[in-house]
């Protein structure tokens, strides 16, 4: 490893003026001994470091001066200078330190002399006049106070001096401050001052002696009136919301204490604050002076952030200890904090927030205090059962969650002291073990955090608090199993900090509790057993997050606690490894093992262990193996490995892990320049071959390894990565050239890449002189090095400069041939990448510079005005007549008439029909533009004709608008905009940087297509941020000059007007979004609240529907906006206005208002809620599909029937709020962020009245008595933002922000005619019902539905009613209440109310939708109460509910059959409902009874001979789950007796069944069923014998689509394998249909195939294996066989990890037979896919042998080997080709499969093989045959690699990566083969690009 030099301090020297320098010269003797001397000697020095010895040796040498009882004029005179010295040091110089501690150890003889002198140089600094020196002075002021006797005696005798100089600095500061308002940086130095001034006059208060009696002072003094106006300052900077908060907080606490300093008698104070605090001061009875000085905060309109910071002040600067304040003070300590939960719920910024909590952190530290000497009235005040203990708890509990963290860690202070305060109230002695069950408070407390959900991050720290409080005893007392919930969630990254600190909290405390009661040992296994038995078995049976967590975070810390645990976890881990069964799996408890050892280990614990380590491996082989002798053989043979990784084709995981850890290496082993390092040097092992490798990672398709290849490149010493060829530099730089050309963006990225490596080439000027028209640039003096970058990076610049005007001169008359031939934004991608290299802070040709900027300049608005038409067309996706119609043509006319475009060719002057392609010849090109230079990049190019696209035009478009704003955005970045020494003027003048901006604004605010706004967006954040950081004020105030005017652009709503009112305002919300982002966030962000305040009134409703634009262009900002993680909390306070006016926008008649309403609701949900991660691949799966959404809503209205949405007025709105409320209401609904009722309310007040008061409006339009439809557009909004809140146990009764009031109107829109109302009521119910409160509920809801006897009722109703109790009961049988001992007794009072309206689930009930959502509620209760209770029968029997739930099925439609002729709404809920319920009922007869009885109500052949799908697919499904179970031996191991000799029922099932999910259904059971039962049957039963129903499988196989085709292929593999364990007979007799089989197998293992069906391949595999793939008689022929055997290594290379996996299982399969298992040595292991191939293959030849089948099986293996041709076939066609280009689209390819790891691994078997004595030759014929192909096939190679153009590597990437991947096959064909002439014994393939090419 390399050792860093320290780095070494560096401090400011000490000087002074020229006229001290002549007096110490004057006065220091010849001999130097005397102080003039030494402190001559030491201001000479120009090191502070140096001058420290100096200073310390001050006093000693007054001490011996002392002695002498003198004190002559020179030291006088020296006094006088240390005191000016003191004074010029700046405060954060160390020498000021030294000095100060120096001085404070004056002899007393020289303190006179020095105070005098320090007191004048101090009087000197306070007459300073200058605003900008005040900084200074305040500085030595404070550092006066500071640990210094001289200043504190100085300060003290210049006290009125000191008031009157800091009451007029931060007069005339803040002046200055409100003049220069606009210029942020010097503003931001001012603010600094003005709290500096204020903090340094705190001190001085509580410091300076004097004004301890400023109160016996007389009132007209000088010093009085300083402090009357100092307070009078601090009242109004208190005030001012200008000021930065900091100020503001810090005069809050000078008031205070300038108010304790000064008010008389100190018995009123408390009374007097707790009047301001209160806004209720009686100002007749307080003295004039404070009137005048506090008048403001004497008025009842004082600010909440005043308020707030007056509460900080009274907490911090009074004396709260030991009750100094008395009752009074009490009394002041609960008006403070009454005033602070007053603020707590209107306070909304987020600062104001955090200021908040830690005030209120504060208070509990101060109500501490006071406790300890308090009243009993304030005990009972301040006890657990008080209001206000109870509301800190609340607010405990609704920011617990918090974004902030610092805020988070608040609320954690806040829990810990309520529990300390509860503590105090009750005496010392309360929490005694055994008086902790009468303490109610604590009690209730723990119980409510344990019922909460573990996903809250509060219930951890809480808990821990807890622990800390009252022990882990009691907590295990109530959750015996907590240790096991808390491992359990683990498995989530955002918890496991939370929940392992939480349970090292728990385990040390335990520790602590068991030795204090233990007398021995034997505490240690409850311990274990309590916090390491749960800790094991996740190791052991976790899934694999759990495992990595747990070890990471927990273990280490459970170790750490007691070391010897290991022992314990050793011995149990052992055991289960070596025991064949247990509780933990073999496996499972091996890996456990090894990472307990490694964990202890890496903690050093392993001393306690040595016995348990050694048992494993011995420690002389751990020693061996930790001890390297050569190191530089070692790292050599790494780099060695490396570098063969990167061979041609391989992945992109390989190319990424080599690169990544060479670089690393790099970085370990730097070798400075001009030195040597001593251990190891990559470039030592780096040669010609490898730096050729290097630079051809460039190519690859993924921009990460181009990086990774830069940088390893750019670490390496310069001589290793100098071309010493300078043909080869010309070449590159060549294809560089031709690749910023080409027409695939990522080969202009490759161009960039390697004209940066070029750039650093030293004879790149040589290669660029054929290119260039101006002469070569001569470096300048000064870094060689950076000169030649700096020369370079110019050249080439000016080389795609000349280049890019030429081409935008063709592009100017021929946009379409530019597109297609020559695209220009790769030449802009290659200069911006270039200078965002170059070190621009340090140039030297900044006259050569100044020109080419110039002309960047030039060239980028030329460039974008070419392409402006296209992305600024209201249609730029369709700007090309591709259309084949003569009326698309005309269409087309029009569009082109209105954009105007530059093109001079006919395809934009005239639309025309095309025919099938229409093209165009480079010849035509060349005919119509000046002559172009034929270089390199357009040879070969002259014949070949362009199919122009319209995508090919666009695309152009947007990426030269993108590579533009870019280049732009780094010119504003970089380069600098101040003088350089070099030059008069800066490479950028203010004139450009304003062109600059007006660019950008031009076109992000018309700009149609986003590709092109949002990356041109990206280039202005960067203009916007150099400008607000710009000294210049013009440029400072440009931002907000053009916010101003684009923001009254959009209020005039000109029809004139050319912003972009469509596609979501394009790029207007990206240019004020770039405007706000930039803004310095630690300031006041006025940008952002003056334009958030703008937007939010647009964005309102407004009465005039013609000027609606705006509204529209608000509502898109806004979005845009609340989007932007960049704003942070800054935006949070606008959250509940921007959701008022989404939710109001959705009530406009106006679409395009509804439209922008919608997005904006759905960011701010995101916003407010968040997106729980790691949900995401379950969000993918489990979203219904549209098509099924569009279903099920077609019967929204049950009264209507009607398949439309009436709330709707347009189409497209109904897809936007469709696609809207899927996003939001599907299963990331279920798993996304949430919050409690109580936390979202408390976040944002305002939304409980406005959301209250529109669900009462939206309530009270639900269903009107006259029978119309009125459907309130807000109400899906409310009900999408009820639904994502919760209950929690935790929400309090004492809040303002009940949840009550909520439920009536939430209960009254389940009677919407709306379906979809109905069920998101229903959802949005469940919060607002606390779920001991849900029985009850239900029970009232239940009796409100109608009886069957009523007359009148409204379906509707009825089914919002059902829906309701349903999602209830479902939240109720979920929650924590099922190990409740009610629970039973609650569902079963449930269950008697739902008997009395059974009538519902009738058909007395005409309504099918109301009928299936009752018995959705019987199913429920079925399911939660059909458990046998101890010593009871079960509920359900117990209450007759089984015979009613018969009576049900028994008279349902599916005995009686469907009387209906058409379609009715409601059908398919209905029959899904009924069917399960009818199951259920099957399943408990069968439980009853064992079998099937005559009584039971239905049977399942009745289900599956019904007419109706959905109820046989229902029906199938739950067959399917008991049959697999007992196929797999999962669940009950025996099948139930009404399911035995059910073969025949599916046999006839399957012939007769017409639908595609019941058919693969039917044939997935037949596969799980006992072939033996059934298959003897066929006959019987299907007249079909077994040979053919195998025939009939197979053909089902062979025509069906991917899932029945696996399920078909699955059940004919099965019924083969019968076949092939039966008689010979038998096996004869499917025989013949082997090949098909084969052929089946092979055609379902493609890579372009679904994953189900290569699942089901691997799974057919694995099942065969024994029979065909490794029977030592092989049933197949030889080429079957070898077949089986491509599939299986095809499997193992497949892209998606799950194949790979099922694939492996087929080689553990083939590696544990008995004929097998000893040909490798990890049989019956399972192993890695990547292992797996290597083991099939060495498996195969094992086997070849055994089949002595080697001859014949040889030359496949060889044809595998050489890729049979494939691939060579498909070189020779893509180099004799022209390439077509395509863009987007994308063939099949996999990036996970690498050829050449399969021909390494096959080339090592076979020669392996081949040298063995054994083998059988191949005859003359066969050896002479594949000798000559694989000649000719090296011949081949060799011509076409000829014609490849010499850096084809770059230029034609995939066809040479295919040549050299041939080659590598090719070679080791011809290796093989001269092994079995005996000409070679090699047996080694090096698979590297550097053998040379055939």
């Amino acid at each position: 490893m390399v050792v860093k030099k320290k780095k070494e301090m560096q401090i400011t020297a000490l000087t002074i003026c020229h006229q001290d320098l002549e007096t110490l010269r004057s006065l220091a003797d010849a001999e130097g001994k005397n102080l003039a001397s030494l402190l001559l000697h030491c201001v000479q020095l120009t090191n502070g470091v140096s001058q420290i010895p100096y200073v310390k040796q001050i006093v000693p040498l007054l001490e011996k001066a002392d002695k002498n009882g003198t004190c002559d004029p020179t030291i006088r005179s020296c006094l006088g200078i240390l005191a000016g010295i003191y004074l010029s040091l700046s405060v954060k110089n160390p020498l000021k330190k030294v000095l100060a501690s120096s001085l404070n150890c004056l002899p007393e003889f020289f303190l006179t002399e020095a105070i005098q002198s320090f007191t004048s140089r101090l009087q000197k600094e306070l007459n300073t006049t200058d605003l900008y020196s005040y900084r200074k002075v305040i500085d030595n002021i404070s550092s006066c106070l500071e640990n210094f006797n001289l200043g504190i005696t100085s300060v003290n005798n210049l006290l009125k001096n000191v008031l009157h100089f800091l009451q007029k600095s931060l007069i005339e500061i803040s002046e200055e401050n409100r003049k220069l308002a606009g210029n942020h940086i010097v503003q931001t130095q001012l603010m600094n001052d003005l709290l500096v001034g204020i903090r340094v006059s705190v001190m001085l208060v509580q410091k300076a002696q004097d004004l301890q009696r400023i109160h016996l002072k007389i009132s007209g003094s000088p010093t009085w009136q300083s402090m009357c106006g100092l307070l009078s300052i601090f009242t109004k900077f208190l005030s001012d919301d200008d000021l930065l908060q900091t100020i503001q907080s810090t005069s809050g606490l000078a008031v205070i204490l300038f108010i304790k300093a000064m008010f008389h008698p100190e018995e009123k104070i408390p009374d007097l604050i707790s009047s301001l605090l209160l806004r209720s001061v009686d100002c007749t009875s307080i003295p004039e002076w404070f009137l005048n000085s506090c008048g403001s905060l004497c008025r009842a309109d004082v600010s909440e952030s005043a308020l707030l910071f007056l509460c900080q002040g009274t907490l911090t600067m009074l004396g709260w200890q030991n009750g100094r304040m008395g009752p009074s003070g009490e009394t002041l300590l609960l008006d403070t904090v009454h005033v602070l939960f007053t603020l707590s719920s209107r306070i909304k910024e987020s600062t104001l927030e955090m200021f908040l909590s830690r005030i209120l952190a504060s208070w509990t530290n101060s109500a501490i205090h006071v406790l300890e000497s308090s009243s009993p009235s304030l005990k009972d005040s301040l006890n657990g059962n008080s209001s206000i203990v109870r509301r800190l708890l609340e607010y405990v509990y609704t920011h617990w969650e918090h974004p902030l963290d610092a805020l988070r860690h608040q609320t954690k202070i806040i829990f810990r002291n309520v529990l300390q305060m509860h503590q105090l109230t009750v005496g010392k002695s309360g929490f005694e073990e055994s008086d902790l069950a009468a303490d109610r408070f604590i009690f209730e407390l723990t119980e409510s955090l344990l019922r909460l959900e573990w996903h809250i991050k509060g219930k951890y720290i809480c808990l821990g608090c807890l622990v800390d409080c009252v022990g882990v005893e009691h907590i295990l007392a109530l959750a015996k199993t907590i240790p096991s919930q808390i491992l359990e969630v683990m498995g989530d990254q955002s918890l496991v900090p939370y929940a392992s600190d939480l349970l090292e909290t728990m385990f040390k405390n335990h520790k602590s509790h068991l030795k204090s009661q233990a007398v021995d040992s034997t505490w240690i296994d409850e311990w274990h057993e309590t916090w390491v038995s749960p800790l094991l078995y996740i190791l052991c049976e976790g899934n694999l997050d759990q495992k990595s967590y747990v070890i990471d975070y927990y273990l280490p810390k459970l170790l750490n606690c007691n070391p010897e645990s290991l022992s314990y976890m050793v011995k149990i881990l052992q055991t289960s490894a070596d025991a064949k069964t247990g509780s933990y799996n073999k496996r499972g408890a091996l890996g456990a093992l090894m990472a307990c050892l490694r964990t202890a280990r890496a903690h050093g614990h392993l001393q306690s262990a040595t016995d348990t380590w050694r048992n494993l491996v011995s420690s002389a082989r751990i020693k061996q193996g930790l001890i390297h002798q050569h190191c530089q053989n070692f790292m050599s043979s790494i780099c060695n490995i490396l570098f063969e990784a990167l061979f041609p084709g391989s992945s992109y995981p390989t190319r990424f892990s080599a690169l990544t850890i060479l670089g690393s290496i790099a970085e370990v082993f730097p070798v400075p320049e001009g030195q040597v390092h001593t251990v190891y040097q990559l470039s030592h092992d780096i040669d010609v071959s490898r730096f050729q490798i290097l630079i051809e990672c460039f190519a690859s398709t993924f921009e990460t390894v181009k990086t990774l290849a830069f940088d390893l490149l750019m670490k390496l010493p310069k001589p290793v990565v100098q071309f010493q060829d300078s043909e080869k530099l010309h070449g590159l730089f060549q294809a560089a050239l031709a690749l910023s050309t080409s027409t695939k963006p990522y080969d202009c990225v490759t161009a960039s890449y390697l004209m940066n490596f070029l750039i650093w080439q030293n004879a790149l000027p040589s290669a660029l002189s054929s290119y260039l028209k101006t002469q070569h640039i001569a470096c300048k003096d000064g870094d060689k090095s950076a000169a030649v970058v700096e020369s370079n990076t110019l050249m080439v610049i000016k080389c795609l400069l000349e280049n890019l005007e030429e081409e935008v001169s063709q592009a100017e008359n021929s946009l379409l041939r530019a597109a297609a031939s020559f695209p220009v934004y790769g030449r802009v991608l290659c200069i911006t990448r270039a200078l965002q290299k170059l070190p621009l802070n340090s140039l030297q040709l900044v006259s050569e510079w100044k020109p080419v900027v110039e002309k960047l300049l030039s060239m980028s608005y030329r460039l974008s005005a070419v392409v402006s038409p296209v992305i600024q067309s209201s249609s730029p996706e369709g700007l090309i007549p591709m259309d084949t119609d003569s009326e698309s043509a005309s269409r087309l006319q029009t569009i082109l008439s209105q954009i105007q475009p530059r093109d001079t060719n006919d395809y934009f002057s005239q639309a025309k029909i095309l025919k099938e392609r229409d093209s165009f010849d480079l010849e035509d090109l060349n005919a119509s533009v000046p002559s172009i230079d034929t270089s390199a990049e357009t040879k070969g190019k002259e014949r070949k004709t362009c199919d122009v696209t319209a995508q090919m035009v666009l695309v152009c478009c947007w990426r030269s608008m993108k590579e533009v704003a870019l280049l732009l955005g780094t010119l504003c970045q970089l380069l600098p905009m101040q003088p350089v020494p070099a030059s008069p003027d800066g490479l950028l003048t203010v004139e450009q940087v304003k062109e600059i901006g007006d660019h950008f604004k031009h076109h992000l605010l018309q700009s149609r297509h986003r590709g092109a706004f949002e990356l041109a967006y990206t280039g202005f954040v960067k203009l916007t941020e150099i400008l607000n950081r710009c000294p210049n004020v013009s440029l400072q105030k440009l931002p907000e000059q053009w916010l101003w005017n684009v923001l009254e652009e959009i209020k005039s709503s000109d029809p004139s007007s050319k912003l972009c009112a469509t596609r979501r305002s394009a790029g207007i919300p990206f240019y004020i979004q770039a405007l706000l982002a930039s803004e310095p966030k630690k300031g006041k962000m006025d940008l952002l609240k003056i334009t958030m305040k703008e937007l939010i009134s647009l964005a309102g409703p407004t009465d005039d529907s013609q000027s609606t634009v705006p509204q529209v262009h608000a509502l898109n900002i806004l979005r845009a906006l609340f989007r932007d993680t960049r704003l942070g909390e800054n935006i949070i306070p606008y959250v509940a206005d921007g959701a008022k006016a989404a939710i109001l926008g959705f009530t406009s008649p106006v679409w395009a208002v509804r439209n922008s309403s919608t997005l904006l609701f759905s960011t701010l949900i995101t916003r407010i809620f968040g997106v729980k991660r790691g949900k995401d691949e379950l969000f993918k799966k489990n979203t219904p599909s549209r098509q099924s959404f569009r279903e099920k809503t077609k019967s929204c209205s049950l009264r209507c029937a009607s398949p439309k949405w009436a709330l709707f007025h347009t189409a497209r709105q109904h897809k936007r709020i469709t696609l809207c409320v899927l996003s939001l209401t599907s299963s990331r609904y279920e798993f996304g962020e949430r919050m409690t009722g109580s936390e979202f309310f408390s976040r944002f007040p305002e939304l409980y009245p406005f959301l209250l008061k529109q669900l009462e409006a939206v309530a009270s339009t639900v269903d009107s008595d006259l029978g119309e439809l009125n459907r309130h557009p807000s109400m899906f909004l409310l009900l999408l933002v009820l639904g994502r809140l919760y209950p929690s146990p935790m929400d309090g009764t004492y809040s303002a922000l009940s949840m009550a009031p909520f439920v009536p109107f939430i209960m009254r829109c389940g009677c919407s005619p709306v379906y979809r109302s109905r069920e998101m009521a229903a959802r949005a119910l469940v919060p607002f019902v606390m779920i001991d409160d849900i029985p009850d509920t239900i029970r009232t809801l239940l009796a409100k539905l109608p009886s069957c006897t009523d007359q009148c009722f409204r379906q509707n109703h009825i089914h919002g009613t059902l829906l309701q109790v349903f999602h209830l009961l479902q939240a109720f049988s979920d929650s924590k209440y099922r190990m409740n001992a009610h629970f039973q007794q609650e569902l079963a009072d449930v269950a008697v109310c739902t008997r009395a309206k059974l009538w519902l689930a009738k058909r007395q009930n005409p309504c099918l939708v109301t009928r299936a959502a009752y018995i959705d509620i019987l199913f429920l209760l079925t399911r939660c109460l059909d458990k046998v209770t101890k010593g009871n029968q079960p509920v359900l029997d117990h209450l007759g509910f089984w015979e009613e739930i018969r009576t049900i099925i028994s008279g349902s439609e599916l005995i009686t059959g469907f009387p209906y002729t058409f379609t009715v709404p409601g059908l398919p809920q209905y029959l899904q409902s009924i069917t399960k319920l009818a199951i259920a009922a099957v399943w408990a007869v069968a439980a009853q009874a064992g079998e099937q009885t005559r009584d039971g109500p239905i049977s399942f052949s009745q289900l599956l001979e019904s007419s109706f799908p959905e109820v046989r697919l229902l029906t199938l499904e739950a067959l399917l789950e008991r049959f697999s179970a007992a196929a797999s031996g999962l669940g009950d191991k025996e099948l139930p007796p009404l399911l035995w000799n059910m073969g025949g029922t599916f046999l006839v099932l399957a012939m007769k069944e017409n639908h595609p999910e019941c058919f693969c259904k039917i044939l997935k059971i037949l596969h799980c069923m006992d072939l033996s039962e059934w298959l003897p049957q066929t006959e019987c039963c299907i007249h079909l014998t077994p040979k053919e129903f195998l025939n009939w499988t197979m053909d089902i196989a062979s025509n069906e689509r991917s899932e029945i085709q696996s399920a078909a292929l699955r059940l004919a593999s099965k019924v083969i394998a019968h076949h092939m364990e039966m008689s010979d007979e038998t096996r004869d007799s499917v025989t013949p249909k082997l090949t098909q089989w084969v052929q089946l197998v092979v055609s379902s293992c493609g890579d372009h195939l679904p994953t189900v069906s290569r699942l089901a391949a691997a799974e057919i595999l694995t099942s065969t294996t024994p029979f065909f793939l490794t029977n030592p008689h092989p049933i197949l022929g030889l080429q079957d066989t070898l077949a089986l055997w491509r599939c299986v290594l095809t499997l193992l290379q497949s892209e998606e990890q799950a194949v790979r996996d099922a694939a492996t299982e087929t080689v553990t399969t083939a590696i544990s037979q008995e004929n097998t298992c000893r040909s490798t040595e990890f049989a019956f292991c399972q192993v890695d896919a990547s292992i797996a191939l290597d083991l099939a293959l060495a498996v195969l030849c094992d086997l070849l042998q055994q089949w002595d089948q080697l001859a014949p099986g040889l030359p496949v293996l060889l044809g595998w080997l050489l890729g049979e041709g494939d691939d060579l076939m498909v070189c020779v066609e893509s180099v004799h080709q022209a390439e077509d280009d395509y863009l987007f689209e994308k063939a099949e390819v996999n990036f996970w499969a690498e050829s050449l790891v399969f021909v390494k691994y096959l080339y090592e078997h076979l020669s392996r093989l081949l040298s063995k004595s054994s083998w059988t030759p191949l005859g003359p014929e066969s050896l002479c045959h594949l000798q000559r192909t694989t000649s000719k096939q090296c011949h081949l190679l060799s011509q076409l690699f000829r014609e490849l153009p010499p850096t084809a590597a770059f230029l034609k990437t995939v066809e040479f990566t295919r040549l050299c991947i041939q080659e590598e096959r090719t070679l080791a064909g011809l290796r093989l083969l001269a092994l079995l002439e005996g000409k070679e014994g090699k047996d080694t393939l090096l698979l590297s690009a550097s053998d040379s090419r055939a």
